[in-house]
């Protein structure tokens, strides 16, 4: 089991029927870490408004990270699904702190803004109404994902993910993104930050935007990955498609 100097995990959305509780837990369980940070989106309030239904599996993950942060530092950003965590900003439950935005200072001049994304996020901020049919249509999507491949397993073909074929094949999304990696890398900028880290757009990414070292940690719906970092500073976004369910 290998520990790590920190990790970086976004947009598990737990309260989801998509949402990867069990996978999730496994990878707590297997990777350990001087401090986790959890970039938004961990607990996703928007679907829980809408009467998901919340399982015992989710209760698990909470549980965990609440036992993690009785060990070790755990920072929880807000997202735009745990809007919630206005009430509680800047909390502090144990070594459990509720924050807008994190700075990770690594050392050796590496400086890393840490923040959801939401907030440049034009429909978040500005018409919350249609981001949220976006996501009700997102979830829809992951819905024929997931019948979709239960056929191509039977047939015994790789996944395939229908929703992030659209995403990627529409141009308006394409230059949504690319705006978004542009505006994370500014605001690294602005908090004389080196290097940025976010979530929000499902999208993991490791890459250098104009000076900037850019990283997206994906999320734990379809992607399943998180932003491990050694003690030598090396940094990897790494995919977990391979965790053992149990």
């Amino acid at each position: 089991m290998k520990h790590y100097k920190a990790i970086i995990v976004s947009d598990v959305h737990l309260g989801t029927e998509d949402c990867k509780a069990v996978e999730f837990l496994e990878f707590l369980n297997n990777h350990h870490t001087d401090i986790l940070i959890i970039n938004g989106d961990f607990v996703d309030g928007w679907a829980l408004s809408r009467g998901v239904r919340w399982r015992a599996k989710h209760t698990k993950v909470i549980s965990k990270v609440l036992d993690i942060s009785r060990k070790i530092p755990v920072v929880w950003i807000r997202g735009n699904h745990d809007e919630f965590l206005h009430e509680f900003m800047h909390m502090h439950l144990g070594k459990l702190q509720v924050e807008e935005n994190y700075i990770l200072d690594l050392g050796e001049g590496k400086r890393y803004f840490i923040f959801h994304g939401d907030v440049l996020d034009v429909f978040v901020a500005k018409w919350k109404w249609i981001a949220k049919i976006g996501a009700s249509g997102y979830e829809l999507a992951l819905r024929l994902n997931t019948w979709y491949n239960k056929w191509r397993a039977w047939r015994g073909l790789p996944y395939y993910s229908i929703s992030k074929d659209i995403k990627q094949g529409v141009k308006a999304a394409v230059n949504y993104i690319t705006d978004f990696e542009v505006g994370a890398t500014k605001l690294a900028q602005q908090n004389n930050c080196s290097g940025v880290i976010c979530g929000h757009i499902h999208k993991p990414e490791d890459r250098q935007i104009a000076g900037v070292h850019y990283l997206n940690s994906g999320d734990w719906v379809e992607n399943l990955t998180a932003i491990l970092i050694d003690y030598d500073n090396t940094i990897t976004v790494k995919e977990f498609h391979n965790v053992k369910k149990r």
